[in-house]
């Protein structure tokens, strides 16, 4: 009985949707002109629980699809973080082409490096043609002898077709989509990336339909330095690049240019301002941050892959102890954050890195890490010399000119009593951090086991590839006093 009930109350929902379609089938029309405008009228047809939030983000998504639709734009590709629609803008694309751009005829070859993902899509493409909303206002058809989840076909000659990425051979298409080539699981694999590589060099210009007027379109996460996002930027076969990454950096400010003209711009100004902070608010970020690491984060949500390692250090190298022989001499060396804290940017740290020596081993024991105002910073200077004791040597950087003196004489005058010297920087910091690299390499420098060990790695490690060298500047400096007093030190840039 009550589901008698639940299906007549569904039946009379439904009828009166098809009634309200019906009266405002005009402006319903008018407002599906854009791709915008038609995620926004058909959003609820496929995330019914979910709050659409459209940001400017999206719209310029939206708005390089559209250039595709009129030909203006042949090759795109997307690098945007995860949680930005990117699967389903591209799934309410094709139903748009279908739709109000009266496209019927477009064929879609699909692909991703997860077939239940891409399966996942295709299936919600068909869920969203055939809905009674849909088809009230575009009566389009799916035929009866191919409409299954992975390659369904309309009475318009149009179809889209779902397969790996692995097994793209024999499909073509007036557009091909690819939504993610590489897992973030096999990405560092060489096998598995190259693999993925040589799949679009050599197969993916083969799936179009027409290589004057069929469309590629990728959108990703950037996972490597060496992915497809790369070799076909690298191919320079005319791919319109849109890239936003999570926190805005000015000096690789998206530009877009179709036919020689400005087409989009960032239009963010500040550095570190947030894409999407409607969804991915500042405390948000600052959790991936930690739960991702350094590494990822800076990959995935900052469209800038860097290899695991930097080259100057490996993961390997770094031995994780437990406690420190007795006899050791031990220095604590300063890095001071350059930028102040703001609203919707992300400054650099400040770092306090102690170090001891024991019969030739460096072990780094401690760090101190977070960005201080400079009254902060004051406090927090004086109170971990405290804490360290008389016998820890202390060394600070002195930034050129009179500020830096000056600075650093305050400094100085603050830790009355201690061992404590500023070195003025010279010089570049790979240069610098040389002698750390040799000791590392040479399996010299241990870890005492704590809870900044994993970032402290995964900056480490990055560099000088990593977006912060904060903790590099003060382990190169600690160990370059204890090795070689003042003989290199490291500039605050």
């Amino acid at each position: 009985m009550m589901r008698l009930i639940r299906a007549e109350k569904a039946r009379r929902a439904a009828e009166a949707e098809r009634e309200r379609v019906s009266r405002d089938a005009e402006r319903i029309r008018a407002r599906c002109q854009s791709l915008e405008g038609f995620i926004v009228e058909f959003w609820d047809v496929l995330e019914p629980k979910k709050e659409l939030k459209f940001g400017w983000a999206l719209r310029a998504m939206c708005r390089h699809l559209e250039a595709v639709t009129e030909g203006q734009i042949q090759f795109l590709m997307m690098t945007v973080p995860p949680g930005m629609m990117k699967s389903l803008v591209l799934v309410f694309w094709t139903a748009w082409e279908w739709g109000p751009c009266a496209r019927p005829d477009i064929q879609v070859l699909a692909t991703s490096y997860s077939q239940p993902n891409v399966l996942r899509d295709n299936i919600k493409l068909r869920r969203l043609v055939e809905s009674d909303k849909f088809q009230a206002l575009w009566p389009l058809r799916l035929r009866d002898d191919q409409n299954a989840k992975g390659k369904f076909e309309n009475t318009g000659s149009g179809f889209s077709e779902a397969r790996p990425f692995s097994s793209m051979t024999g499909g073509r298409g007036d557009r091909v989509k690819i939504d993610d080539p590489h897992s973030t699981e096999t990405a560092e694999s060489d096998t598995e990336r190259q693999a993925a590589v040589r799949i679009f060099r050599e197969g993916i210009s083969d799936r179009l339909n027409d290589v004057t007027t069929s469309a590629i379109v990728i959108i990703m996460q950037r996972l490597h330095e060496q992915d497809v996002a790369a070799v076909a930027l690298e191919l320079d076969i005319g791919f319109v690049h849109l890239n936003l990454p999570m926190e805005f950096d000015p000096e690789r400010a998206c530009r877009t240019y179709v036919r020689g003209e400005l087409f989009f711009e960032d239009p963010r100004t500040e550095d570190g301002e947030l894409l999407f902070p409607e969804r991915f608010p500042p405390a948000e970020i600052e959790r991936l941050k930690k739960a991702k690491g350094s590494y990822a984060y800076s990959g995935q949500y900052q469209q800038r892959p860097t290899p695991r390692s930097g080259g100057m250090f490996q993961r390997g190298d770094f031995e994780i102890v437990d406690a420190i022989p007795a006899g050791a001499e031990r220095c604590r060396a300063w890095d001071f954050a350059a930028t102040q804290p703001k609203p919707g940017r992300q400054p650099d740290w400040t770092v306090g890195l102690r170090m001891a020596r024991v019969d030739g081993i460096f072990y780094v024991e401690d760090v101190t890490r977070d960005r201080w105002s400079p009254a902060d910073v004051e406090r927090n200077l004086k109170n971990t010399a405290s804490q360290d004791g008389l016998a820890v040597r202390i060394r600070m950087p002195q930034d050129p000119g009179a500020a830096g003196k000056a600075d650093a004489a305050t400094k100085i005058k603050l830790l009355a009593g201690y061992d404590v010297k500023a070195l003025p920087v010279t010089g570049d910091k790979a240069t610098r951090a040389k002698p750390a690299s040799a000791q590392a390499e040479a399996g010299n420098v241990k870890l005492v086991r704590a809870k900044w060990n994993e970032a402290f790695l995964d900056e480490v490690c990055s560099f000088p590839n990593a977006q912060f060298d904060d903790q590099v500047d003060a382990f190169a400096d600690a160990l370059n006093e204890l090795a070689l007093g003042s003989t290199f030190t490291l500039d605050n840039v």
